[in-house]
């Protein structure tokens, strides 16, 4: 049995089939490309995987309950960078507002940019560990032998308290991983011309 040529009707069909599946791979590339940052800013909301908050102003509210904060530091395996805590633990209260150090150290002969991911531990705390400043919120350029104390301003959410989870934390990780940055985001603002060390 032999077919007729195609008709008018089939190639139309045939063209919108055509065309709804690249519509189909285009809306897929952009879901895969929307992924990371959307899954980024659910993190941030929810605190889920250990994921801090970071919020504008210190806290104006503080409760009588103590919990130990461990601070913890790693580096990326490509990155000659030496990197530590300067206090290993500190015992806050919740709604504390806290100020405590890591080092940076660049053990390279040329400078190197690195930006830091985050968690703590246990993955229930996310929620409530609020950072107000953090050298995590931007990338970091060490010169050839250059070291640096870069701050963390932090308080645990008093709300904890309440949580049937919460309630039962005694001790919170803080963790801290530096990888190296392959091309560093521009400055928004370019150095003063003719200014020294420390100039503005």
């Amino acid at each position: 049995m032999t077919t007729g040529p195609t008709t008018s009707h089939e190639n139309a069909r045939n063209g919108r089939v055509a065309m709804w599946c690249v519509l189909l791979v285009v809306g897929m590339a952009g879901m895969s490309y929307a992924a990371v940052p959307l899954y980024r800013m659910f993190c941030q909301a929810t605190g889920f995987a250990g994921t801090t908050q970071r919020v504008a102003k210190p806290s104006d509210v503080m409760v009588d309950r103590v919990v130990t904060v461990r601070f913890d530091a790693n580096v990326g395996p490509a990155l000659a960078w030496r990197f530590e805590p300067i206090q290993r633990t500190i015992d806050v209260k919740l709604g504390e507002n806290a100020l405590i150090y890591y080092r940076a150290s660049n053990t390279a002969d040329h400078p190197i940019t690195a930006t830091a991911s985050f968690n703590v531990y246990p993955d229930t705390v996310g929620a409530y560990f609020n950072k107000v400043q953090c050298f995590c919120f931007t990338e970091q350029t060490l010169q050839p032998g250059e070291s640096i104390d870069m701050p963390v301003s932090f308080y645990v959410d008093p709300a904890m308290a309440t949580d049937k989870d919460g309630m039962l934390v005694r001790y919170i990780t803080l963790s801290y991983t530096f990888h190296a940055v392959d091309k560093p985001r521009q400055s928004a603002a370019a150095p003063t011309a003719g200014a020294g060390p420390g100039g503005t």
